[in-house]
């Protein structure tokens, strides 16, 4: 595993203030991401699981993956305009953790079925501190779980002709990055920084985290550190 601070030098600035899910009746937990010189409004998805891997909960996600509406997502006009479309690439991890499939085939919320409005929002153009509660008291340990996505990020090795009939992938370049971090409620411990545990699939074909992690570049740098605050009961 790879701790999430980098050596590259941060980008510091005052981070923006994000509440979610405040009607929660579990604990408080705080998510604060660092952006790095690599980030440029990334699509990302923040959830929870148990310790063997099973989906709890989403805790945050980009509201146009969470709704199934891209600001650009039609051109049928001759420009771009919202619309409704498709991207399993961009967050293959939590969809198909989430395991709801949709009408398409894709593991992926439609504006038919949405996710919840209390767990989603625009992508934050900066570094950021989320504030949010679990929907109920977790039984014992928990994981928490960051995944980030950034399109058009092309490197030497994912080269927008890498896989020349895969139309999802282009839309993906450099797959997902994950993050994890477990948090045990009887620990004394109130700061748990995450570390990257893995990459997603390229196109979204799969849920599968790859662990081999040689060929990411700028994606390594979209977030510089992130960290979960858990207030101990």
């Amino acid at each position: 595993m790879f701790s999430c601070t980098n050596t590259r030098m941060q980008v510091e600035e005052a981070p923006e203030h994000l509440s979610y899910n405040q009607a929660g009746t579990g604990p408080h937990l705080e998510i604060e991401m660092t952006r790095g010189e690599g980030h440029n409004h990334p699509l990302m998805a923040i959830w929870v699981e148990s310790p063997e891997g099973d989906f709890m909960q989403t805790l945050f996600v980009a509201e146009s993956i969470g709704k199934g509406v891209f600001q650009h997502g039609d051109a049928s006009r001759g420009f771009w305009q919202a619309g409704e479309i498709q991207r399993p690439a961009a967050l293959p991890h939590w969809s198909h953790k989430r395991g709801i499939k949709n009408e398409y085939g894709y593991y992926l919320p439609t504006p038919t079925n949405p996710v919840a409005d209390a767990y989603t929002g625009a992508t934050p153009g900066r570094s950021f501190i989320l504030s949010t509660r679990l929907d109920r008291d977790p039984t014992g340990p928990f994981s928490v779980l960051f995944e980030i996505n950034q399109t058009w990020d092309w490197n030497e090795y994912w080269t927008n002709n890498k896989f020349p009939e895969d139309e999802q992938y282009k839309t993906s370049c450099q797959p997902a990055l994950v993050y994890a971090v477990t948090i045990d409620p009887s620990d004394s411990r109130t700061e748990y920084p995450m570390e990257l545990i893995g990459r997603s699939h390229h196109s979204g074909a799969s849920g599968e985290l790859f662990d081999d992690l040689e060929t990411m570049t700028t994606a390594l740098h979209i977030a510089e550190q992130i960290v979960i605050r858990f207030d101990v009961p």
